[in-house]
């Protein structure tokens, strides 16, 4: 039996999904702005951290990106903060950010047996292209199981 909660101002919702200011728009919106600011983390960190390697480089990059990145989904994207709490979402995001990870790092392994000789740039470049596309995926399971107690 799914109950169904009626807002005063609004059409009823399910009680599993709470909509935040400006619903599925106003949430893509904020999803992709955080986004874009881990990505410049993750770039820096990357850049910083590439003469250890571009595996270091990838695995601090992601890790430190995805840490932000899950806080700002939490309190600002999802508006979570009163129902998730930070190590949840720290856990179930970061599930999500290993998958990445391994898309990320498959990715630059196959760049580098391709194209021995990319440099830092390409390889930056390559990870935020493939984090796109992992992105738009990120932002379903975020929204829909992560976010949505």
């Amino acid at each position: 039996m799914i109950v169904q909660l009626h807002d005063a101002a609004g059409p009823p919702t399910h009680p599993r999904v709470r909509e935040s200011a400006g619903g599925l728009f106003g949430q893509l919106t904020r999803f992709i702005l955080v986004g874009g600011a881990s990505n410049v983390l993750y770039a820096l960190a990357f850049f910083i951290l590439d003469v250890y390697g571009f595996f270091v480089a990838n695995l601090v990059g992601v890790v430190i990106s995805s840490m932000l990145a899950n806080e700002l989904h939490r309190r600002h994207t999802f508006h979570a903060a009163d129902r998730v709490q930070w190590f949840v979402a720290q856990w179930e995001g970061g599930t999500l950010a290993m998958i990445g990870l391994g898309i990320s790092s498959f990715a630059l392994a196959l760049l580098q047996m391709l194209l021995p000789g990319a440099d830092g740039l390409m390889q930056a470049t390559l990870v935020i292209a493939v984090s796109a596309v992992v992105g738009g995926l990120r932002f379903l399971a975020l929204r829909g199981w992560v976010f949505a107690a």
